[in-house]
């Protein structure tokens, strides 16, 4: 007989797979053809650290990785970096989740803000440093305010229509869960 917990981190997993790649198709769907003076949010970096953050267990360290690098390959990123970021600052988020499962949504989003700004800051250095072609300053800028700015309806979402909220004492100590 199958575990329901173990069901459940499996079918949550997969659902994070499937979110991201409905993500990534709104993304690339061709909505106008005259460019944008503003970025949209990275819902899919909203959407990765919220999960980390409220259940490590759910997005292992090789889902995102191949996600973003998908992300990196289909938006025609430099293919590594972002998906590098990103499992570094969920791995770091992971390693925080117990301790910030206890303080309010205000200091969880000030971390998000934190690790965003960290993300778009090493990303641009790194561009930067080798000379690649890069989006302009303040498109980068907007973008990173923008994904701050929608972390809180994205937590809403996954929590009022997905299912993931914050890892409790009851849950068993699924929460330390990463295999």
């Amino acid at each position: 007989m199958a575990n329901p917990a173990q069901a459940r981190i499996w079918s949550m997993r997969l659902a994070y797979v499937g979110l991201a790649l409905v993500i990534i198709f709104f993304h690339l769907v061709p909505l106008s053809t005259v460019p944008r003076s503003w970025a949209p949010p990275d819902l899919l970096l909203a959407f990765t650290l919220a999960w980390s953050l409220r259940r490590p267990e759910y997005v292992p360290a090789l889902s995102i990785a191949a996600v973003m690098l998908l992300a990196d390959l289909l938006f025609q990123r430099p293919p590594g970096l972002l998906a590098l970021l990103v499992v570094l600052a969920s791995e770091h988020l992971k390693n925080r989740a117990a301790g910030l499962s206890e303080v309010g949504f205000i200091a969880e989003w000030a971390t998000i803000g934190i690790v965003v700004i960290a993300i778009t800051l090493a990303d641009r250095l790194v561009l930067g440093v080798l000379a690649v072609q890069q989006a302009q300053l303040a498109l980068s800028l907007i973008q990173m305010a923008m994904t701050i700015a929608t972390y809180p309806l994205v937590v809403l979402v996954t929590h009022l229509f997905m299912g993931v909220r914050r890892s409790a004492p009851r849950d068993g100590g699924q929460s330390g869960l990463r295999a």
